[in-house]
């Protein structure tokens, strides 16, 4: 809030991995006075022990099922990009029916995951 008050002109979340989240979220700006654009923030989980400690260092969750998923991959890091590819992506597509504005992505400087993303929810967009 103090961000819009100081002249912001959008809102771009943390990374979640439940949209309800950003819905919720989305419900509590708008009963504060922000009306101002709110694009959710994604972050393809590539990695499990990675994603554990950006979760544990900034207090977002990984539903209980998809850890499970990830976790049951093993060290098929081949296995993991898949579930997380198609976890950020089915995320996406419910966003952007749902109206969101835009998506943003946190990439970490990797970019082969966006582009696989990008070409599962682009045909659903057109």
């Amino acid at each position: 809030k103090r961000k819009v008050d100081s002249g912001a002109d959008a809102v771009i979340t943390q990374l979640y991995y439940d949209n309800n989240h950003f819905y919720r979220f989305v419900e509590r700006c708008r009963a504060i006075g922000i009306q101002q654009p709110i694009v959710p923030g994604l972050m393809p989980i590539l990695n499990v022990e990675q994603i554990k400690r950006i979760t544990g260092i900034c207090g977002a969750t990984i539903p209980e099922q998809l850890l499970r998923k990830l976790e049951n991959a093993g060290g098929d890091e081949e296995r993991v990009h898949e579930i997380g590819i198609a976890h950020t992506a089915n995320q996406a597509l419910e966003l952007l029916h749902h109206g969101v504005p835009g998506i943003h992505f946190y990439v970490l400087n990797r970019h082969f995951h966006i582009a696989e993303i990008m070409k599962r929810i682009k045909p659903a967009l057109q």
